[in-house]
């Protein structure tokens, strides 16, 4: 066994046995919180007939499916900085991928640093915070046991961590040790080798056939697996936090996966145009594609309809890799026994766009971006309850406290959902609010009800602390989700939906003044 995992395994050894002074702290249950990068809700638990996900689904049926829960901000970091300090973009000021939460917000108090200070052992691996938004410990307080690094061990037999950081064929490996000599010979220097070997091979998909554990997200798998072994004799309930980083492109997953599809029976999305009075500037054209070696277009609308339906095949090959390991862990679970005091906790960063709008990845502010998984199965409750009210991440923060039973601090901009998780399915909130920028100059806000969505673009309101006025107000979208579940057409601006516009402006107007913004 490595050295890293050994010391992990020795930290989590010890910390689980000392004594602590948690009067009820054998009424506390564990905590499995798994975090899927840029997971959309493309599951068969959240109605989609062409996913196969039967791991994610058979949990779920003894869980509670958030069905219209929304992400703050429809990229990485500032959605997890999001979620995981319990505040919103604005507080956090974490808008875009450079931006470190603790530069912003030094003194906040994490959900796994809260945790910790009630008596959790709390660990973590894999893609939790967004790396360019932590320190180089993934946000060192946050954690009581050391984060877990991987290292060549921990992928199955044969395998070690993949070239360029993501691909496992031969090509790529033979391809890597001649492109880092040229760089050498080039005088690229080290901390440059990354972005030089990216810019030369890159491509958007792998289609291989190699075991689970050949992937990273295999072997982060493998670690936890084998931690379960040491935590199932933990005398301190345990926080413990899976990050994978599939479906992220590229979309590489054993060829097992591929195979479980058909291509010829994919279907690309029914609406590939911006909606009807919309604006150009509300969509958004791949820009996350270029980054990739075999995407030679301008605008990813303008794909050949062969690697349109190459990217949606290896989006779902993604996702069942993912479901799979999962249904792994959940057996460990079983196995162990851990499964009948353990919360567990699925969630995907945010959505992603597969060609609708002639969007691809996500950064934008349209349903296909904003709606995001969250699946929360208590051992206590057991039974499936499906929640159709909006919801949104900075609620996990103080539900997963109140599950726990921890106090929920008074300073989180959201709302406890643990009333939904034991069966009551009433009314929490009227609405749940998402953001995202565009260039330095628009910020658009858009609220999301149970069956509209109201976005507001704000002119000069993207990164200062202007006060919301209304001569901010540059654009208007408004989108009924029953009569129009594709966004064909904006309706703001229309008599028929004036009065609903009205109300939703008010409710708007009434977000800005309770973040003080107004």
């Amino acid at each position: 066994m490595k050295k890293i995992f050994a010391f992990s395994l020795i930290a989590i050894s010890l910390i689980s046995c000392k004594t602590t002074t948690s009067a009820n702290n054998d009424k506390k249950l564990n905590i499995l919180f798994i975090a899927v990068d840029d997971l959309k809700p493309l599951l068969g638990c959240y109605g989609d007939t062409n996913i196969i996900t039967p791991n994610i689904d058979q949990l779920a049926e003894r869980g509670t499916i958030f069905k219209n829960n929304h992400c703050q901000q429809s990229v990485c970091a500032p959605s997890r900085a999001s979620l995981l300090t319990g505040q919103r973009p604005d507080k956090t000021k974490v808008w875009d991928l450079k931006t470190v939460i603790r530069d912003t917000l030094p003194d906040v108090v994490t959900l796994p640093q809260y945790l910790g200070n009630n008596g959790y052992m709390t660990l973590g691996i894999g893609k939790i915070y967004d790396l360019r938004s932590v320190d180089r410990y993934h946000d060192k307080k946050s954690w009581n046991v050391p984060y877990i690094n991987l290292t060549n061990e921990d992928y199955d037999e044969g395998f070690k961590k993949e070239a360029f950081r993501y691909y496992q064929s031969e090509h790529s490996k033979e391809l890597e040790k001649k492109l880092k000599e040229e760089a050498i010979k080039d005088g690229i220097p080290k901390h440059g080798l990354d972005g030089y070997l990216s810019n030369k091979y890159r491509p958007t998909t792998e289609n291989i056939d190699v075991p689970d554990g050949a992937y990273t997200d295999g072997a982060y798998t493998n670690v936890v697996i084998k931690a379960l072994d040491t935590l199932k004799n933990s005398t301190k309930p345990f926080f413990f936090a899976l990050g994978y980083k599939k479906p992220h492109l590229p979309f590489n997953a054993p060829r097992k996966y591929w195979d479980m599809y058909d291509r010829n029976n994919i279907q690309l999305p029914e609406f590939q145009e911006n909606s009807k009075n919309g604006f150009e500037f509300a969509t958004q054209p791949g820009w996350e594609m270029f980054h990739y070696t075999d995407i030679d277009v301008e605008d990813c609308n303008n794909l050949e309809e062969a690697k349109k339906k190459e990217l949606i095949h290896g989006y779902y090959a993604a996702v069942s890799y993912i479901d799979k390991l999962i249904g792994d862990l959940v057996g460990k679970l079983k196995e162990t026994g851990l499964d009948k005091n353990t919360i567990i906790c699925i969630w995907g960063d945010h959505g992603w766009h597969l060609g609708d709008h002639g969007v691809w990845c996500k950064h934008t502010n349209f349903e296909q971006a904003t709606r995001s998984p969250l699946i929360i199965v208590d051992p206590r409750v057991n039974k499936k309850v499906i929640y159709n009210h909006p919801t949104e991440f900075v609620d996990v923060y103080p539900t997963l406290c109140e599950l726990a039973g921890i106090s929920i601090p008074d300073n989180l901009a959201g709302k406890s959902l643990a009333q939904v998780v034991r069966g009551d399915t009433s009314l929490i909130k009227k609405y749940a609010m998402s953001q995202y920028h565009r260039n330095l100059y628009f910020m658009g806000y858009s609220l999301r009800t149970k069956r509209y969505r109201y976005t507001l673009w704000l002119e000069d309101a993207y990164n200062n602390n202007k006060p919301v006025t209304p001569d901010m107000f540059y654009a208007k979208e408004l989108f009924d989700y029953e009569k129009d579940p594709l966004e064909k057409v904006n309706l703001a601006g229309l008599d028929e939906y004036k009065k609903i516009e009205e109300e939703l402006h008010a409710y708007m107007i009434e977000y800005f003044k309770k973040e003080g913004m107004y």
